[in-house]
């Protein structure tokens, strides 16, 4: 039995837990991946605060990772197969065994989008990566794409334009959500080739791995051809909600939750990436983490 078992450890699972065991309450955090989330696979994070030259995605992980140790959370590397309540509580079944908690917090985040277009599944680790600062270094020196229009696509595009001989950014629309700041970086570096109002249709390669994108032009219907040996793919997140959809109240996919980040299942709340929230950062996360801290601590006090 214990306290607080937290599911997932990004900065919001691991923000809660360093609340949560400040209040010595025996908090467990399960993580079935890696700990620390996107977060921890961003070579860059340039606007939490704290931090003026910016810091190491990993780095600032394992910091908040050896704060939540430190104040006496448990971390354990498992997968959370369902969450039911029960006359002793939460029960929490993983892959290992079960579990039993006063209270669980989902902070499993999300993950990345797909295209959902031929080859993508195909040539998935042989050329197509959801993520630069992973894969990135395979591709020195060779003609990379990055699909996208957001921070993260424009971060992806800056950061492979170090390694590869030429980064084409594919993005549907004439304009950018990304930052500012961002762009302009962006439109100064003279290894990223904009192909703007461009739809990928197709990753084509042979045994060896991705050779050419398929593009499709969205204002005349044209089909180009891009030779490139690596596609990183960054058009936004998916909420890695699983087998919570089917016990909590959604929207679009994401969790609801209430001014005390409680779901719809008394007892378990939920924070960070995977609830129906505008903004998703790192120090929103934060934020989510220290509020769900607070309120599983004042509802385990009632």
């Amino acid at each position: 039995m214990y306290d607080v078992i937290i599911l997932g450890a990004g900065p919001a699972g691991l923000t809660a837990a360093i609340y949560t065991g400040r209040a010595k309450l025996s908090t467990l955090v399960l993580e079935a991946a890696m700990v620390g989330g996107n977060a921890g696979i961003a070579d860059l994070i340039e606007n939490y605060p704290g931090f003026p030259e910016g810091i190491n995605g990993s780095e600032l992980m394992a910091r908040f990772r050896q704060q939540a140790e430190n104040c006496g959370a448990e971390i354990r590397y498992d997968e959370v197969l369902d969450i039911e309540r029960s006359s002793r509580g939460i029960l929490v079944k993983t892959r290992c065994g079960e579990l039993t908690a006063r209270a669980v917090l989902a902070a499993t985040g999300a993950r990345r989008r797909e295209l959902q277009v031929p080859g993508e599944q195909e040539y998935l680790g042989r050329g197509v990566s959801y993520c630069a600062t992973c894969d990135g270094a395979f591709f020195r020196n060779s003609p990379v794409a990055v699909v996208g229009g957001g921070d993260s696509a424009v971060k992806e595009a800056l950061y492979l334009a170090g390694i590869a001989s030429e980064v084409y950014l594919i993005h549907r629309r004439e304009g950018f959500r990304a930052h500012q700041a961002l762009v302009e970086r962006m439109h100064s570096n003279e290894r990223i080739v904009l192909k703007l109002n461009q739809v990928v249709q197709g990753i084509e390669g042979d045994q060896s791995g991705v050779k050419q994108l398929l593009v499709k032009d969205v204002n005349d219907g044209s089909i180009r051809i891009i030779p490139v040996e690596g596609v990183f793919v960054s058009i936004g997140m998916v909420p890695a909600v699983g087998f919570l959809e089917n016990r909590l109240e959604t929207d679009s996919g994401y969790i609801v939750v209430n001014e005390e980040l409680m779901t719809s299942m008394p007892g378990v709340f939920a924070a960070g990436d995977i609830c129906s929230k505008k903004v998703r950062q790192v120090a929103t996360a934060v934020g989510d983490g220290a509020l769900a801290g607070v309120a599983i601590t004042e509802y385990l006090k009632e």
